[in-house]
């Protein structure tokens, strides 16, 4: 495994402890800066949406800066960030905090599932894409629980302090490991990044993304609150339950990576997102029972995450046929639709938290995920037709 992976992985780690920390800490920040349980989700959503915004547009405007000093400089951004919501006074100033970071985040992402995909064979470039995330997986084994563990013992400004630690760990790795010859595609135009969003295909694949994401970050942003007062667990035992939640979605990372290779992105995607949207649904029935619970979260966990592999490699895949020389700016946009459906997700499921009430954000997840799943065949039956929106290259083999 080339050590550069190893450095990426370090860095997705830091990374995903910073965006997915805070649901865990959402009781305790609503409770702490006196805001309600919604209004605290909302710093889930604004992450996401900075993000989202980042990905593209600071992927695009870095296109001409060296790999490694790009990499360096979103892990000082970061560290910062975090340390901005340590010393936050408030509300408003944590959403900075959670914006800043949300930027450097999109660039982070969008550019290292290519990189990850040029250090690899092409057969092993879903694995090698699945091996950068589980940096991400690993966050929700370990930096989420004890992430968690820390704001309720200590306070949750003192989770922040030690995620920024976490960034200068992986600011170190990527200096000493990542080379300075990392394959590095040309920029594209202005107008070759613009000709992404205007290609249907590549469109379609991030509205799989978006749905298939927002529909299960409607319920899992309010995990922690579902587990406390619908399950019954005490605070101290949604950390384990968070720590059970991320061994299941290491495995399944890594799982989905394998399918992906084996089976196509399409096939292993629509086993996956059909999985999600049964578990989000079973959760509807289960909440109440706490070891039900533990089961039904400890399933979830296994299917959540498992489509990042193919969903990256299929949006460069297409990105190859259709915009051949802005495939970073296509994989940022793909990192956007995910964060758009997260942010998107978190606020639609702060709004049935105020209105029906806690339990609906499993249910009407599922149906939102099963969107996924629509959107997911259909770009597999236009992957066969012989009809090329902009060439007369061939179908691609999935």
């Amino acid at each position: 495994m080339p050590i550069a992976l190893l450095a990426l992985t370090l860095s997705a780690f830091a990374i995903g402890t910073t965006e997915f920390v805070i649901v865990g800490l959402i009781p305790t920040i609503a409770l702490d800066l006196g805001v309600s349980v919604p209004s605290a989700g909302l710093l889930v959503s604004l992450y996401a949406l900075g993000v989202a915004i980042g990905a593209p547009l600071l992927t695009a405007l870095t296109g001409r800066v060296p790999r490694k000093l790009l990499l360096l400089s979103l892990m000082v951004i970061i560290t910062l960030g975090n340390l901005l919501a340590w010393q936050a006074p408030g509300y408003e100033s944590l959403i900075l905090a959670r914006l800043v970071t949300g930027l450097a985040h999109g660039v982070f992402f969008s550019i290292g599932s290519t990189i990850a995909t040029s250090l690899v064979p092409r057969e092993k470039a879903a694995s090698a894409i699945a091996i950068m995330f589980t940096g991400l997986t690993v966050a929700l084994v370990t930096g989420v629980p004890l992430g968690t563990f820390i704001g309720q013992q200590f306070g949750w400004r003192e989770t922040f302090l030690a995620v920024s630690a976490l960034g200068v760990i992986a600011f170190i790795g990527s200096l000493l490991f990542v080379l300075r010859s990392i394959q590095h595609n040309p920029p594209a135009s202005l107008l070759q990044q613009l000709s992404v969003l205007r290609q249907p295909r590549l469109l379609l694949v991030y509205a799989m993304t978006a749905v298939g994401y927002g529909g299960s970050f409607i319920a899992f942003t309010y995990l922690a609150p579902i587990l406390q007062e619908i399950s019954g667990f005490t605070a101290g035992t949604v950390s384990l339950v968070l720590l059970v939640y991320g061994v299941s979605v290491a495995f399944g990372n890594i799982l989905g990576g394998r399918l992906a290779d084996r089976l196509g992105p399409i096939k292993a995607l629509v086993m996956i997102f059909l999985g999600l949207a049964a578990v989000l649904m079973a959760l509807t029935f289960t909440a109440s029972t706490p070891w039900l619970a533990l089961l039904t979260v400890l399933l979830w966990g296994a299917v959540a995450f498992g489509n990042v592999p193919g969903l990256q490699v299929y949006v460069v895949q297409q990105a190859e046929r259709y915009a051949p020389q802005a495939v970073d700016v296509a994989s940022g946009l793909n990192i956007a639709a995910f964060n758009l459906g997260i942010a998107g997700g978190a606020w639609f499921g702060g709004l049935i938290v105020a209105g029906p009430g806690l339990i609906h954000t499993t249910w009407i997840g599922a149906l939102v995920v099963l969107g996924a799943v629509g959107l997911t065949l259909w770009s597999g039956r236009l992957d066969r037709a012989p009809t090329d929106y902009s060439s007369a290259a061939s179908a691609a083999e999935y």
